[in-house]
């Protein structure tokens, strides 16, 4: 790993759950983001999204967050655009029999709205867009287990 990730070492990640069952296939799919091609890095970023965000929330979709701030944040990364998507899906969604997991997944998600902000003024207009939408979401965003802002 290079000095994005490097981080990813430190979760425990086979102690963690997803839609499909064990996290520790997740730091696979973050670097195939993070270095992979575009047909790689998109395949992976879809596997992601199933796995941690598009149903429900789970505790490694917590661990996640942060991981998908930092390469939405790298210029290098292909399909940033995504990653900003994904990061709003999971704010959209929760966990009915685990609300402490969602709210922990969603202040994951308004905690990076410095990154947002700083994104919103990117050089790829994709970008810019994508980090608008985000920040109206962030914004926007109330719910019944995120405490008051």
């Amino acid at each position: 790993m290079g000095t994005i990730l490097k981080d990813m070492r430190h979760v425990q990640w086979h102690e963690l759950r997803h839609a499909q069952g064990s996290a520790s296939q997740v730091p696979g799919l973050l670097s195939r983001i993070a270095w992979g091609d575009s047909e790689s890095a998109e395949e992976a970023l879809s596997d992601l999204g199933r796995w941690i965000g598009a149903l429900a929330v789970f505790d490694a979709t917590v661990a996640t967050v942060p991981f998908l701030w930092e390469l939405a944040a790298m210029e290098t990364v292909k399909g940033r655009t995504g990653v900003l998507g994904l990061l709003g899906t999971i704010l959209a969604r929760g966990h009915a029999h685990h609300p402490e997991w969602t709210r922990d997944a969603h202040l994951a998600v308004l905690a990076g709205r410095p990154t947002a902000e700083r994104l919103a003024a990117d050089g790829d207009p994709a970008v810019r867009a994508a980090a608008g939408e985000l920040l109206a979401a962030l914004g926007g965003h109330a719910c019944g287990t995120c405490p008051p802002r």
